[in-house]
């Protein structure tokens, strides 16, 4: 075996899609020392969108004050290429920003995400691509809204905002709920976030509330468009106000990196996530490798031309759940890194959880 790539998701609440990959090459090392190995650092949105697009194309990484869910100040990163800007909206609106007992998302506010696309358009950038994913707001966007009209609408009015005119908005998500509903962004997402019952349906009369004063107003309506419900409705705001196209994060992110080319010589490919069950084939990001990667009846690939190119993908992950629905959708081997019995607080170390991916490397036999 001579080329192997590594791209395995971020441990959620553990390690960073790079540490990950670290880990992995460095079970490769000991298993097979003269192998090639590519590390691609990935992300389908959330935690670590931001680091995976510097990775790939590069550019400044720029620093911004700005509010975090509960209005506090937070310094938040975003990324800039020529005229183009990556933001990844748990930088600014991001539950792992709040303590456990601070959670509320009926007060939590995506204002910080509005002030990085204000800095954005300010500094001349004229795409803006935005990671939907991790947030702990279930606003629709409104804060966001209200941040952009604070910067640019002497009149306090969105109609008055037209700075924004020439931009063009991608947003990556791999939610396709709509806004509203039992399966909008208030009864899926929210309780996560710290909502109870009746929170929820507060939020989701709130979020139906704005749907139909926004279509009213704007004169179309946005409200279940696939994506509508990503990051507490967030991406309705995209959607609806800055007429944002919504692409799969995964996809997205493997195009800028040329991750078919990558795949011509290859002999493997290593992917996970934290936690593997059926729900990895909805859309998750070792489901997008896979089907780049390796051609099968249910997995057939989305660049549309031509076919996969039939490198073998090995699959791992913290937990693994229906394993044969795994192997039966095209991945090659599927390996949970910890052994049984070891206690979940243990196992989410992240020295613990290195050690243990470099030795289910070395001990797994390789398709």
């Amino acid at each position: 075996m001579k080329k192997i790539i590594v791209a395995i998701d971020s441990f959620k609440g553990c390690l960073t899609s790079v540490e990950a990959n670290q880990a992995a090459c460095e079970g490769i090392s000991s298993k097979m020392p003269v192998a090639q190995v590519v590390q691609v650092p990935v992300s389908d949105g959330g935690e670590g969108w931001l680091e995976a697009f510097y990775a790939a194309m590069g550019g400044e990484l720029v620093e911004v004050n700005v509010k975090d869910p509960l209005m506090r100040p937070v310094v938040a990163q975003y990324l800039v290429q020529g005229d183009t800007a990556v933001i990844e909206i748990a930088k600014a609106s991001g539950l792992t920003l709040l303590k456990p007992e601070e959670r509320n998302p009926m007060v939590a506010t995506s204002y910080g995400t509005g002030q990085l696309v204000v800095d954005a358009v300010r500094r001349g950038c004229m795409r803006i691509i935005v990671g939907l994913g991790g947030s702990a707001t279930s606003d629709c966007g409104i804060g966001m809204l209200r941040a952009i009209i604070d910067a640019f609408a002497k009149n306090g009015n969105w109609d008055d905002v037209h700075e924004l005119n020439d931009v063009r908005f991608t947003i990556a998500t791999d939610v396709t709920n709509p806004l509203c509903g039992e399966n909008g962004a208030a009864h899926v997402f929210a309780p996560q976030k710290g909502a109870s019952h009746d929170d929820v349906l507060a939020l989701d009369a709130r979020a139906k509330r704005f749907a139909e004063a926004s279509a009213k107003h704007l004169g179309h309506d946005c409200q279940n468009m696939p994506g509508a419900g990503a990051a507490g409705g967030l991406g309705y705001a995209f959607l609806q106000y800055m007429h944002a196209e919504c692409r799969s994060g995964i996809d997205l992110l493997l195009n800028t990196i040329h991750f078919d080319d990558l795949l011509q010589d290859a002999d493997l490919v290593i992917t996970g996530e934290g936690s593997a069950d059926r729900q990895t084939l909805m859309g998750k990001l070792p489901f997008g490798i896979l089907q780049r990667a390796q051609p099968h009846p249910l997995t057939p690939s989305p660049r549309g031309k031509g076919e996969a190119y039939g490198v073998p993908v090995m699959l791992i992950a913290g937990r693994i759940a229906d394993e044969q629905i795994l192997l039966d959708a095209g991945f090659a081997r599927v390996a949970c890194i910890n052994p049984p019995g070891l206690p979940l607080e243990i196992a989410m170390q992240p020295a613990t959880a290195k050690e243990n991916i470099k030795t289910t490397i070395i001990h797994t036999r390789f398709p």
